[in-house]
């Protein structure tokens, strides 16, 4: 099986920062495109930022110049800096990873997600 395991949440005052970790274990033949989602209260589930395998990133519009996200291929490691931290960034922060893991012997490709991590931004 694999697990994805977020880390790093937290409350933070506005302006604050803070740093989210994503460690992907299990019987995995390799990681593709990996990002970070996040859902408040009410609100669907939107992308935050996401990083091919090769360093690629995206951004969401409302994120830009405020997060970083990166990842380490050989910790299977995935981050996201968040910087400048306001209050509707308030919102459960999801891992999620696009992977190929071994099922017996057949090699199943899936996209798989974290149980999620708090941030609160309020003073």
């Amino acid at each position: 099986q694999v697990q994805l395991v977020e880390s790093g949440g937290g409350l933070v005052q506005p302006g604050g920062s803070l740093r989210l970790s994503c460690a992907a274990s299990g019987s995995m033949v390799s990681i593709n495109t990996m990002g970070w989602y996040r859902q408040a209260p009410g609100k669907q589930r939107e992308l935050v930022a996401s990083i091919t395998v090769d360093g690629s990133t995206n951004y969401a519009d409302s994120v830009k110049g405020r997060v970083t996200i990166s990842r380490d291929n050989s910790k299977n490691t995935l981050y996201l800096q968040m910087n400048s931290l306001k209050p509707e960034d308030t919102a459960v922060y999801y891992c999620n990873a696009d992977l190929v893991r071994y099922s017996g012997v057949i090699r199943v490709r899936n996209r798989y997600w974290g149980q999620g991590t708090q941030v609160t931004v309020s003073s």
